[in-house]
């Protein structure tokens, strides 16, 4: 993540009110006279925000007689230290050590007439707007005149009932007028957190399924979401190098991918570094020779000299040669003229390591909310991480690739002829076999297994999901299942109860007959199966007035599911050695072996 704001970047803007807003800081160089607008609060142009730093914080001051033109002042920290401590003063006393003799709980009394005491509160104060004196016209002139903090002090000044409000409600009164005149907010880097709480309540909620920050914690955890370092070391085993590898299923517009993105370490894009010098662009090298990064494939380094038929193997995505002759075709590098220079750049889809393999039911995998970070899948930023470790695909390329006409493979053309096309046509043909290999590579990865962990948001029955994918994770991959309602969940916990595994063990159904009525899926893959759910309550903590925050979302609650991936035992679990049997004495009594 960048340290300042970059142009084209998506930036939070929080207001006065604690509202949050996102905007998208394009350079006025692009759009005449570009301005951000943040509704009642004013409007500025987006070239103040370029080059700034983050968590700053700006005064408003638009264009009038004396200011010629919109311009932003730079909240200093003093200040906003100042009116933080000022809001704490004009609070009650929370803590015992600060109370006084005349407040000996934290709260406010009130003599009477008759000598006795009681507690003060608002329940006799009326709310009139004749006291008041300043009218909505006057307030209108100040705001023209003036800025938001003398507009507070008049109306403060002016307002004839303030010594009958309590110190809590009177503080209540000054911070709901600060969020309603103060031209003011603060400009925040977007996050993943950011984003969720911005869609959650000022977007559409059902977009996301209603998921809140604290169960995407839960996905998180369970999942064992992290980066993963690849260790190609000769003592380790072959897939080694190929670590760190996670199966989605998202139908949350992209919020999980974001998330699992922003754990793995993938989701920003990095700021650019100078062009370092390439020493082994001038070496030969093989039709396709990765430097890993991390599992980052960097470049991708195409040579005439030595062609995958010279070597008699094609490459697989994993890195294992296939041993099959028949197929051992002609790649796109063999057919390129040799006149055709090197190229260096990375190919989309393409890390062994550290990947998001997202699994989806439509044409195209629905990851609107990505572009806040920066990437687009119709229009993918080559220098964006997500452009090598997001890898798609449909249940159809899944299940049947051979029905998928992606997955079958264009027509080769001889090199004479080739040779002999023109440049369009020959730059669609090679478009379409790289589009191939590609679609090629990521579905033979995927059908390969061997995923560290399966995080699954979708409205589809879980169960069939689960009969599908369950066989493609690895031995102790954490399963996680999300659902805004519980009844699914429940549904699918019993499907991998003890008594549904035991009755599984004592007659298990063939292979072909699965999945059945009584076992949609096999309940001998998964153990320690639970269903859990989180939800934080903002409370209002005062003296005497100690209650839940009655301006909480409703809404689904929320559930999860997690459970661990088990394989199969094979052959029967034998003890051997020597055992020797005791029996029970009375105290006293010597233990005698019996062999």
């Amino acid at each position: 993540m960048h340290s300042s704001i970059q142009p084209q970047s998506y930036v939070v803007l929080r207001l006065p009110s604690r509202t949050l807003k996102i905007v998208q800081v394009v350079p006025n160089t692009l759009t005449p006279d570009r301005t951000i607008s943040i509704g009642k609060f004013g409007s500025f142009p987006s070239n103040l925000l370029l080059g700034r730093p983050y968590h700053i914080t700006f005064d408003i001051f638009e264009k009038n007689e004396s200011n010629p033109q919109t311009d932003l002042r730079v909240v200093s920290a003093a200040e906003l230290h100042a009116e933080a401590i000022l809001d704490d003063g004009d609070s009650p006393s929370e803590s015992r050590d600060e109370l006084n003799a005349d407040t000996a709980d934290g709260v406010d009394y009130d003599i009477q007439d008759d000598g006795s005491v009681t507690l003060r509160s608002n329940q006799n104060t009326i709310d009139d707007p004749n006291r008041q004196s300043l009218s909505s016209e006057d307030i209108e002139e100040l705001k023209k005149l003036n800025n938001g903090r003398d507009i507070i002090e008049l109306l403060m000044q002016s307002h004839s009932a303030l010594d009958e409000k309590t110190a809590f409600s009177l503080a209540k009164y000054a911070l709901r007028k600060r969020g309603k005149y103060l031209k003011r907010f603060t400009v925040l880097p977007l996050d993943v957190s950011l984003l969720l709480e911005w869609v959650l309540t000022e977007k559409e909620a059902p977009r996301i399924m209603e998921l809140r920050e604290e169960l995407l914690g839960l996905i998180l955890c369970w999942g064992n979401v992290h980066h993963m370092i690849p260790l190609p070391n000769a003592n380790c085993p072959e897939d080694m190098s190929a670590s760190g590898r996670w199966l989605v299923i998202d139908e949350t517009s992209g919020l999980i991918v974001a998330a699992l993105a922003e754990k793995i370490g993938v989701l920003y894009e990095q700021e650019d570094e100078e062009d370092e010098e390439d020493d082994e662009s001038e070496l030969p090298c093989s039709s396709r020779s990765y430097h890993q990064t991390n599992g980052t494939p960097v470049k991708a380094h195409y040579s005439d000299d030595i062609s995958t038929q010279e070597k008699g193997s094609n490459p697989q995505p994993n890195g294992v040669a296939s041993d099959s002759a028949a197929n051992r075709r002609p790649t796109l590098r063999s057919q390129m003229p040799e006149s055709t220079p090197a190229k260096h750049s990375a190919r989309a889809q393409s890390a062994t390591s550290n990947s998001i393999t997202l699994l989806h039911a439509a044409t195209q995998p629905n990851i609107s909310l990505l572009k806040y970070f920066g990437y687009d899948d119709s229009n993918a930023n080559e220098k964006h991480p997500l452009y090598t470790h997001l890898k798609t695909l449909s249940w159809l390329q899944l299940l049947s690739p051979e029905a998928d006409g992606a997955y079958q493979e264009p027509e080769v053309v001889p090199g004479d002829i080739l040779q002999s096309w023109k440049g369009g046509k020959k730059s669609a043909y090679f478009r379409k076999r790289r589009r191939w290999e590609r679609v090629k590579d990521v579905i033979n990865d995927a059908r390969r297994g061997d995923f560290d962990g399966l995080i699954v948001a979708s409205v589809m029955q879980p169960a069939g999901i689960l009969h599908h994918l369950l066989p493609l994770l690895k031995g102790g991959a954490p399963v996680v299942v999300f659902s805004p309602n519980v009844e699914p969940l429940v549904e699918l916990t019993d499907l991998f109860s003890k008594a549904r595994r035991a009755a599984f063990m004592n007659s298990p159904p063939d292979d072909s007959e699965m999945p059945t009525e009584d076992f949609p899926v096999d309940p001998t893959l998964m153990l320690n199966t639970m269903v859990q759910t989180s939800r934080a309550r903002s409370w209002q903590v005062l003296p005497g007035r100690t209650h839940p925050l009655m301006m909480g979302r409703g809404g689904a609650e929320g559930f999860v599911f997690t459970g661990t991936r088990v394989s199969k035992g094979e052959g029967a679990v034998r003890a051997r050695g020597r055992f020797s049997k005791r029996r029970k004495v009375e105290r006293g009594e010597e233990i005698e072996d019996v062999s």
